[in-house]
């Protein structure tokens, strides 16, 4: 099995299912962020967008492709993501704003509802787009760092850790930046800290899901990335 130890040229090669896991991270992440949001949902007392409940496997999704691939290679993974956010935020927009078609009676009826689903203020959109990305590159570099501290041992241990400093990240950043001076503090504090704290459950609940299916990449690849020598820049491109 490959442990490469981070080098450009070394990371430089075709991975079988890494396209699929890209494809599969993005759905995630739109889904949750345009269908999510449009549905208020209350537990236990406990205010929450339904994309809450989808959102955290998106963590997953790069949880197993740095543990894999390295930190590198999930980092293109997440700017796709960005882009792909931006892109959808900016069609939504668009289509909102089209003139609509008066010969048709139902495109009238219907405005109203495309504009409540997917308008969103400028505050909820940009609090999702820079919360994902500061949280999902937290969550990366934070995992593939103990990956190389703990010598490969305790894969729950990085999954999980990483998870608890990139959803508080995402969190603080989001709710925050979304609806503070709309909620009263207490309750963005209350729902702050539920959301935070359901999306680690999710992920441990997940944890034999995750060993799972990074063992059988590790063996299918022939891959198991260690960020030795890897420069951690968001803003590099570059395996």
């Amino acid at each position: 099995m490959n442990e490469a130890g981070g080098s450009a040229i070394e990371n430089h090669r075709h991975y079988r299912y890494y396209d699929l896991l890209m494809g599969g991270f993005i759905t995630v992440l739109l889904c949750s962020n345009l269908i999510g949001p449009a549905k208020s949902c209350m537990l236990f007392g406990i205010k929450f967008g339904a994309g809450n409940i989808f959102f955290p496997i998106s963590y997953i999704f790069g949880d197993v492709l740095a543990e894999v691939y390295g930190y590198a290679r999930c980092r293109k993974v997440i700017w796709a993501g960005f882009f792909a956010l931006i892109f959808a935020t900016i069609m939504a927009q668009v289509i909102i704003h089209l003139p609509v078609n008066v010969d048709e009676p139902l495109n009238r009826s219907y405005q109203p509802a495309i504009e409540l689903m997917f308008g969103g203020t400028w505050r909820i959109v940009a609090g999702s787009i820079v919360a994902f990305w500061a949280g999902d590159f937290a969550n990366s570099y934070i995992l593939t760092k103990m990956k190389v501290l703990t010598e490969g041992r305790h894969l729950w241990s990085r999954t999980i850790g990483s998870t608890i400093i990139g959803q508080a990240l995402d969190s603080l950043i989001f709710y925050p930046l979304a609806f503070y001076g709309i909620w009263q503090t207490s309750e963005l504090i209350k729902i702050l800290a539920f959301n935070w704290m359901f999306k680690i459950a999710v992920e441990v609940l997940f944890t034999p899901l995750t060993y799972a299916v990074v063992g059988f990449l590790k063996r299918s690849e022939n891959e198991d990335f260690y960020d030795r020598n890897t420069n951690f820049s968001p803003f590099s491109l570059r395996d």
